[in-house]
C-alpha cells in the first residue's frame, strides 16, 4: 500500500481540515450568511494580492479569469503584445484570435524569461497596442518572468494595461500589484490556494477598469463591471461553487494565521531543497536562470525515459507529478511544491526519484537525493520557515 501524495504544479493537495469545511450543509447563496463568508473571502484576497481594490471571484477555472481580462479590456481589432514562452503563453494568442483581436507575439525559448528589452522595443515600436499578457510562472516550463520590470514599462503608459496570469505565482511569491503597478492580475484556486478547481480570482487597477468602459468585446457571464457590482453587495452576479467558497475561507484564515511573508519563505525552502534533490540525480533544469518557487520542472538524466519516470512514481510510489506539455512532452518532469506541500513531501519525491532510477539500473543513487534535500531543509534558514506550517 501506497500513501498517495499530489504533487503536480495544479491541481494542488487539500488539508482535510479543508475538505471538512466544504462538506458542511450548503448555505444558500443569497443568504445572510453566505454574504458573510463571501466578503470575509474577498477582504483577505485583496493583501495576497496586494491591492485596495476589489479581488473577485470568479465560478470558472483560471483560463476563464483569462478570457475575461481579454473582453472586459479591449474591442475588436485591438491590438496587444504576447509574451509566448510556454503552453500557458500561448493561450493569449489562442484568446485574442478567438475574440477578433490583432496580436504582436514575443516568442520566447522554452524555458527562458522574457528580456524586459524586447517588451519595451514592441511597445515603442506598436503605440497602438492596449495591453501585455504574460504569465508570473509559466507553468509548462517553470519559468518565473520579470512582472515587476514589466509593470515598470507600461504604468506610465495611459493606455496600455499589464495583464498578469498569476495563477501559479499568487500566493506563492509576493506579487503587490498596487505597488508594482500591475493592471490585472489572476489566480486560481487549486494551486496556493489549496481547494479544488472550479474557483478564479481577478483584480483590476484604475487603469484596466477605466479600459473597461470603453471596451467593445461581447461578454456576459464574464462582465467584470456587473460582478463587481454585485459582490460589493455581498452576492455574486451568478450562482457560486459554495462549497469551494467556504473551503477558501478556511485557507485564507489559516494563511493569514501563518503569516504571507512566512508562507513565501516556507514555499521558497520547498523549491531549493526539491532542486537540490534533483541536481544531486543528475536531473537538469528546464528554467536554471529564472525558477519559480511555486514548481520545478527538470529533463530527466541522460538514457532515462521522462514519461515513464512519472509513471512509475504514480504507479509503484503513489506520488503524482506532471509530464510536460507541448513541445515538452514526454521530455520532462513538473514537481510542484505549492500550496499544501511540507518538507517530508519534498523528502517523499527525493526518496522515490532515488528508488525509481534505482529499478532503472541507476547505481549509486540511494540517499544521494534525500541528503541533499535534507541539507537545504536543516539550514538555519529553512527551519525557521519550517516552523511555519500551511495548516
Amino acid at each position: 500500500m501506497n500513501k498517495y501524495r499530489l504533487l503536480a504544479p495544479g491541481p494542488t493537495p487539500v488539508a482535510a481540515e479543508t475538505a471538512l469545511a466544504m462538506a458542511v450543509p450548503l448555505p444558500h447563496h443569497r443568504g445572510s450568511a453566505f454574504r458573510a463568508v463571501l466578503e470575509r473571502v474577498r477582504a483577505q484576497l485583496a493583501p495576497v494580492f496586494g491591492t485596495r481594490g476589489d479581488v473577485l471571484v470568479l465560478t470558472c477555472s483560471g483560463t476563464g479569469a483569462m478570457e475575461a481580462s481579454v473582453v472586459n479590456l479591449l474591442s475588436p481589432g485591438d491590438l496587444a503584445i504576447t509574451v509566448r514562452g510556454g503552453k500557458f503563453g500561448e493561450r493569449w494568442s489562442e484568446l485574442l484570435a478567438v475574440h477578433g483581436c490583432q496580436e504582436v507575439p514575443i516568442d520566447v525559448p522554452w524555458g527562458q524569461s522574457v528580456d524586459p528589452l524586447a517588451v519595451e522595443r514592441a511597445l515603442d515600436a506598436h503605440p497602438n497596442a492596449r495591453a501585455v499578457f504574460v504569465q508570473a510562472t509559466e507553468t509548462s516550463t517553470g519559468v518565473l518572468h520579470p512582472v515587476r520590470e514589466l509593470a515598470a514599462l507600461t504604468r506610465d503608459r495611459p493606455d496600455v494595461a499589464l495583464v498578469v496570469d498569476g495563477i501559479t505565482a499568487v500566493g506563492v511569491l509576493p506579487m503587490p500589484m498596487d505597488e508594482w503597478g500591475i493592471d490585472v492580475l489572476i489566480a486560481g484556486s487549486q494551486k496556493a490556494f489549496m481547494i479544488p478547481p472550479g474557483l478564479a480570482f481577478i483584480a483590476l487597477s484604475d487603469k484596466a477598469w477605466a479600459m473597461s468602459e470603453r471596451a467593445r468585446l461581447p461578454r456576459f457571464y464574464f462582465d467584470l463591471r456587473r460582478e463587481r457590482d454585485t459582490q460589493t453587495k455581498g452576492q455574486t452576479a451568478w450562482t457560486p461553487a459554495i462549497s469551494l467558497v467556504l473551503g477558501l475561507s478556511d485557507v485564507l484564515d489559516r494563511l493569514h494565521a501563518e503569516g504571507l511573508d512566512a508562507a513565501y519563505a516556507r514555499q521558497a525552502v520547498l523549491a531549493a531543497a526539491t532542486r537540490a534533490a534533483l541536481v544531486a540525480l543528475g536531473f537538469r533544469l528546464v528554467a536554471a536562470d529564472s525558477p519559480s518557487p511555486a514548481l520545478t520542472a527538470t529533463f530527466a538524466p541522460a538514457g532515462v525515459d521522462a514519461a515513464a519516470l512519472v509513471r512509475r512514481l504514480r504507479d509503484d510510489h503513489g506520488i503524482v507529478v506532471s509530464g510536460g506539455q507541448g513541445d515538452l512532452k514526454g521530455r520532462i518532469l513538473r514537481i510542484g511544491h505549492l500550496g499544501y506541500v511540507d518538507r517530508f513531501d519534498v523528502l517523499a519525491i527525493a526518496g522515490a526519484l532515488e528508488l525509481a532510477l534505482a529499478a532503472e539500473g541507476r547505481s549509486g543513487t540511494l540517499g544521494v537525493a534525500v541528503t541533499a534535500a535534507q541539507r537545504v531543509l536543516g539550514s538555519e534558514a529553512a527551519m525557521a520557515a519550517g516552523r511555519s506550517r500551511p495548516d
